[in-house]
């Protein structure tokens, strides 16, 4: 069998490498070609594609039985036409790694699903720590730093995947027996051809489900539930206030008894209620865990860097790294948290209506905008709260303590992605947190001391 793997980051490179093990011809192709991509071929014994035109790929995939794209090939993408045209069979990485999974000597571990829009990498963790509180070797995989493929290799006897759309759209028969699609809101429009797609992509987590399985949904969001009850699964809900899965009176509860209560937890802001209802769903209810393996985990599980991490406090004013929140979906979250915010947002934005973010002007005490979209963040903003423009990410930490008051939290939280600065979100979480330390050291001391 010949494949054609497109796009060498992390997880390309990881799939071109585990073709290549499994004794299978492999080509690879990249839209920007270089010398590391060209080493790396001759390492494993691939055969690089000429991809700048279209007749080296059509002649490629015309050798090949299948296409896998890494994440990052959009589905309008020229290559995606041309292996529709030649009647190449197109896969996902996980899709891949479940096909290879389902013939393992041993028979095929346990793998357990997230999907939605935002707080997915933090439910997988999440679900990662319980199932270890529960004694599993666990690995989290996907969308994480660990591809699918890569994690098969190694001794974990369970799998939380993480699944983000561009990995779903191109699944056939990927399953996991308990999945939870946490929400939907407009995001990656620059990816999908538009909305519609993006939700289909989504909703690929629940296709092949058995009447075993479970669909872990939100009970506040009737598109997803309707899905989830179209599946073959059994559907179980998750809720900040109703739910099979729900707080009530401060206290997470499941249908198997008392979780935690939200005191205990290391944080505790909304969205971190409900991403750890749905991590505990799919891990009690797919039998892996108990609900006290899961309440312990919960008290011990430490968050993620750049997702509303608090880096420091000077004057009585908080400040908060998000830059994992690159659509503006996510910088909401982040902005219901807090009472009284003076948020730095802006980035390259991803064709997303960035209004959303200014849907709560009582919080908002002031707007630094910064980056390719900052006349864009300024102009939503506009008559709700005082905005001012930064052209680096040190003016905007100048600005935002300028604009902020005792008891205010300052929120990077850009609602779009970082590559107008940045190489990635978490180049531009560590440039905030080193802006921010050095307006500390040179700040004038603290009232009252």
């Amino acid at each position: 069998m010949a494949t054609l793997v497109f796009g060498l980051g992390v997880a390309g490179a990881s799939v071109a490498r585990a073709l290549r093990q499994q004794g299978e011809t492999v080509f690879v192709g990249d839209d920007h070609l270089n010398d590391e991509h060209r080493q790396f071929a001759t390492s494993i014994g691939a055969t690089v594609v000429e991809s700048s035109l279209d007749e080296p790929l059509r002649v490629a995939l015309q050798q090949c039985t299948r296409l896998v794209p890494a994440p990052g090939i959009a589905e309008h993408h020229r290559l995606l036409a041309i292996a529709r045209e030649v009647e190449a069979e197109i896969v996902s990485e996980i899709e891949l790694a479940y096909q290879w999974e389902q013939t393992r000597v041993m028979g095929p571990r346990p793998m357990l699903g997230i999907t939605g829009t935002d707080g997915k990498t933090t439910t997988t963790l999440m679900a990662a720590a319980m199932l270890q509180q529960a004694g599993h070797r666990v690995e989290a995989a996907g969308n994480t730093e660990l591809p699918l493929v890569a994690a098969l290799t190694g001794t974990a006897d369970a799998f939380v995947v993480e699944c983000s759309s561009f990995r779903l759209a191109y699944t056939q028969r990927f399953r996991c027996i308990a999945s939870a699609w946490l929400n939907i809101a407009p995001d990656h429009l620059d990816w999908h051809v538009d909305f519609d797609s993006y939700m289909q992509a989504k909703a690929k987590i629940w296709e092949n489900l058995r009447s075993g399985d479970v669909a872990v949904a939100p009970v506040t969001d009737s598109r997803i539930v309707r899905y989830a009850a179209s599946s073959a699964g059994r559907v179980v809900s998750f809720g900040v206030d109703a739910g099979d899965y729900h707080a009530q009176n401060g206290v997470l509860t499941s249908p198997h008894g008392v979780i935690l209560a939200m005191s205990d937890m290391a944080r505790c802001l909304p969205h971190d209620v409900t991403n750890a209802l749905a991590a505990a769903a799919i891990c009690i209810e797919s039998g892996l865990a108990s609900v006290e393996e899961v309440g312990q985990a919960l008290r011990e599980f430490a968050h993620a860097p750049h997702r509303i991490e608090l880096i420091g406090e000077h004057d009585d004013i908080r400040w908060y790294d998000d830059s994992k929140a690159t659509s503006p979906h996510a910088a909401l979250v982040a902005i219901r948290a807090f009472s009284s915010v003076v948020l730095i947002a802006g980035g390259r934005n991803k064709d997303l209506d960035l209004s959303s973010m200014a849907s709560e002007p009582e919080r908002m005490r002031a707007v630094v905008a910064i980056g390719e979209s900052a006349g864009a963040i300024s102009e939503v903003f506009t008559g709700k709260c005082p905005t001012a423009v930064a052209r680096s990410m040190v003016e905007a930490v100048s600005i935002a303590a300028g604009f902020a008051k005792s008891g205010d939290v300052v929120l990077l939280s850009p609602g779009c992605t970082s590559f107008d600065w940045y190489n990635n979100y978490v180049e531009r979480g560590n440039d905030f947190q080193k802006c921010v330390d050095l307006f500390r050291k040179n700040a004038k001391p603290e009232k009252g001391k």
